[in-house]
């Protein structure tokens, strides 16, 4: 289960790193006026901002989601033993059994 959220977290985070660097800044706008702008784009001049910020919103909702999820799970997870769990303590030997 942990695996699957870990999987939605990562992609969330990659989605939202490539939608904050297909975004114009607010300073583009005047870089459009002189033919350099989205003007011939598929959506529009306003139109893809729109679908991109909205977009961006929707990962990020699912990265919060999941990443509540993974703390959940986290948290929720039977703590092992460790790496000395499976070693045997034998009582302490009398000092005269010691060899030298």
């Amino acid at each position: 289960m942990d695996i699957l959220i870990l999987v939605f977290h990562a992609s969330a985070a990659v989605g939202i790193i490539a939608l904050v660097l297909l975004q114009h800044g607010k300073g583009a706008d005047m870089g459009a006026a002189f033919g350099s702008g989205s003007a011939g784009s598929l959506f529009g001049s306003s139109g893809s901002a729109n679908f991109l910020s909205r977009a961006t919103a929707v990962l990020a909702t699912i990265f919060f989601a999941t990443s509540l999820g993974l703390t959940y799970v986290s948290s929720h997870k039977v703590a092992s033993k460790g790496v000395m769990a499976n070693v045997v303590v034998h009582p302490a030997q009398k000092s005269g059994d010691i060899p030298k």
